[in-house]
């Protein structure tokens, strides 16, 4: 099972070209694919998205022929005056079968005192069906500005990995007439693959909030445990300094044990 995470900045590339086919042709030379999660995806932000196609999901989606496209924006505005709507938040697509999507709406707690941009932050959950059951693909953004927000996030994504991995663990049997009404079984699992720009270093206080090992169901970093004490390589600013001077470690891969 093959996946690829990838925070685009709304498919644009260091010559400022904005490009959803571009990506995905990138994600192509990566690796065949069997599950893209992408973060910072657009539609309808044409001062984002210039003379590409304002709607990168339906874009990605006509890109993608044979794979499932999920798309969960984090954001959904209705501008006054204009009639389309404003999204932005990540997408999943997936050749193997998604069984269930879901949305986790994380938390935004004030920063007082400490003024700066900010926006909604989510977790885009799909259970999909692998070769040995269903595995949970849970990816996000957490917030870039704000400790307090990227920690109060953080937090919270692994509150909700605690919940979802314990109703996997103990999944109670559900009456066959209840197939067909929303109380139908659910594909639980305590198999879990968390991806995404975090926005936090490793050993950060979000780091060690995803993987602390004090409760069930830890989350383990999957660079640690395939190269235990080497470094982790770095995912951002290494050929743009516009966000900071070196080049730093802040796209991750956990996984359930």
């Amino acid at each position: 099972m093959k996946l690829i995470t990838w925070n685009t900045q709304w498919c644009k590339g260091l010559d400022g070209t904005v490009s959803p086919a571009r990506i995905i042709a990138g994600a192509r030379a990566m690796g065949d694919f069997d599950v893209l999660c992408l973060q910072e995806i657009s539609a309808h932000y044409p001062l984002l998205t210039g003379h590409s196609p304002v709607d990168q999901p339906k874009a990605i989606e006509d890109l993608l022929p044979g794979y499932s496209v999920v798309w969960q924006p984090t954001l959904d505005e209705q501008p006054a005056g204009q009639t389309q709507r404003q999204q932005f938040g990540h997408l999943i697509a997936s050749r193997l079968p998604v069984l269930q999507i879901q949305t986790i709406a994380l938390p935004s707690p004030a920063t007082v005192g400490h003024p700066h941009p900010w926006m909604l932050r989510s977790c885009t959950v799909c259970t999909v069906l692998a070769a040995w059951g269903p595995v949970r693909v849970m990816t996000t953004h957490l917030e870039y500005y704000s400790e307090t927000q990227r920690l109060a996030q953080a937090q919270a994504i692994r509150q909700w990995h605690q919940m979802l991995s314990e109703q996997g663990s103990g999944q109670a049997v559900t009456e066959l007439s209840d197939r067909g009404t929303p109380y139908q079984p659910k594909p639980h699992t305590v198999d879990t693959v968390l991806c995404g720009d975090f926005n936090f270093e490793p050993d950060s206080s979000g780091y060690l909030a995803l993987t602390s090992s004090t409760s069930a169901w830890p989350l383990l970093d999957s660079w640690r445990v395939l190269h235990k004490e080497q470094a982790h390589p770095p995912t951002f600013r290494l050929y743009d300094d516009t966000y900071g001077p070196n080049a730093i470690s802040c796209d991750f891969f956990f996984i359930s044990e």
